[in-house]
């Protein structure tokens, strides 16, 4: 690995450590080594520390008594219950959004990512363009606290969409997508909404399935 700069070196660690939590290179429910971290990045413990208390206020990491630092694990109540605050945030966004930004606008950001979803063939891309999508609806609602609220949860939708797009063996999911860009030109929120809902219906089941398995293995 490159050496770190020493500025901002917490910032780095905790993106490098986040990346792979969200990109599933590390196992849901691992555990968090300080000292093996230390090793890896060749700094002390004081940085890696500070990012994992950073990772644990995202709730990518869990503290656990007489055992430290653990990646979330996930069971099926945790999926439910991300997927309704998520879209709960979403429909706002989306509702403020569609009375105070230009359709238009919105609609042609909104064309750019699902050319980008379809030319995507890697899983974290399609991910990031999915993410980037329903991000203008957040960018135009004119509510930095509810941005700020999106935030909170948004490494772990990310994580759920990677377990989402292993899983479903790089599915074509644009038709959705579609459906959201001729809702933002006809100005119909309530379609927007429909169509994440439809979407994240799709996902669940998958995702859970694939939680299951991976614990079984």
């Amino acid at each position: 690995m490159a050496a770190l700069k020493k500025q901002s070196l917490v910032d780095q660690i905790y993106d490098q450590i986040r990346t792979d939590i969200i990109n599933l290179k590390m196992p849901l429910g691992g555990r968090l080594n300080v000292s093996e971290l230390q090793e890896k990045f060749g700094i002390s413990s004081t940085p890696i520390r500070e990012a994992i208390n950073r990772l644990q206020k995202d709730g990518l990491v869990e503290y656990e008594n007489n055992v430290g630092a653990r990646i979330m694990d996930l069971d099926d109540k945790d999926i439910y219950e991300i997927n309704e605050l998520a879209m709960t945030l979403h429909a706002a966004a989306v509702r403020f959004a569609m009375k105070k930004a230009d359709h238009e606008k919105m609609a042609k950001q909104i064309q750019t990512q699902i050319q980008k979803y379809k030319k995507s063939v890697a899983v974290e891309d399609r991910t990031k363009s999915i993410h980037d999508l329903i991000g203008i609806f957040y960018r135009n609602c004119g509510n930095s606290r509810l941005d700020a609220n999106m935030s909170l949860l948004k490494g772990q939708q990310l994580m759920l969409r990677n377990i989402y797009g292993n899983a479903s063996d790089g599915k074509d999911n644009s038709a959705d997508f579609e459906r959201i860009y001729d809702a933002v030109l006809a100005g119909d929120a309530e379609g927007v909404i429909r169509a994440l809902e439809d979407n994240e219906a799709k996902a669940i089941p998958v995702i859970i399935e694939a939680v299951k398995q991976s614990k079984a293995e």
